[in-house]
């Protein structure tokens, strides 16, 4: 019987210690990318800061190696949240998170902000601007 009590034991413990390999850490943000179009990894394929009224516009997290967590994009027009979307997430290795916004009737020109948060604490933003 203790053969067999060992024998459980080592299993318990071996998959302990597979399972805790496979935890992953945090999310680490390495940039914040925002542009008018996207690439197949869903990063920024064109960087812009100005957009025309009826332009999407688009927002990419891009993290560095495996992480789990939320990704929020706020996105803000004269100080006002007018967007959030957050997705939860879980990376093996370096990944982009893409967020956009549009609006059928065309944005009004000015000044907006977009910032990027992981697990709810701010990480990074960008300016943009409407132009007509």
């Amino acid at each position: 019987m203790a053969g067999i009590l060992r024998a459980g034991g080592l299993t318990v413990a071996v998959a302990v210690l597979w399972l805790g390999g496979c935890s992953r850490g945090p999310l680490q943000l390495s940039t914040v990318q925002l542009g008018s179009a996207l690439n197949s990894d869903k990063s920024i394929a064109t960087h812009v800061s100005r957009f025309k009224p009826d332009q999407t516009v688009y927002v990419a997290a891009l993290t560095a190696g495996p992480g789990s967590g939320e990704v929020a994009a706020r996105w803000t027009f004269g100080g006002r949240i007018i967007s959030e979307e957050k997705k939860s997430v879980s990376y093996t290795q370096d990944a982009a998170t893409e967020f956009h916004i549009a609006y059928a009737g065309g944005f009004p020109t000015g000044e907006y902000k977009v910032e990027v948060l992981i697990d709810g604490t701010s990480a990074a933003s960008r300016d943009f601007r409407i132009e007509p």
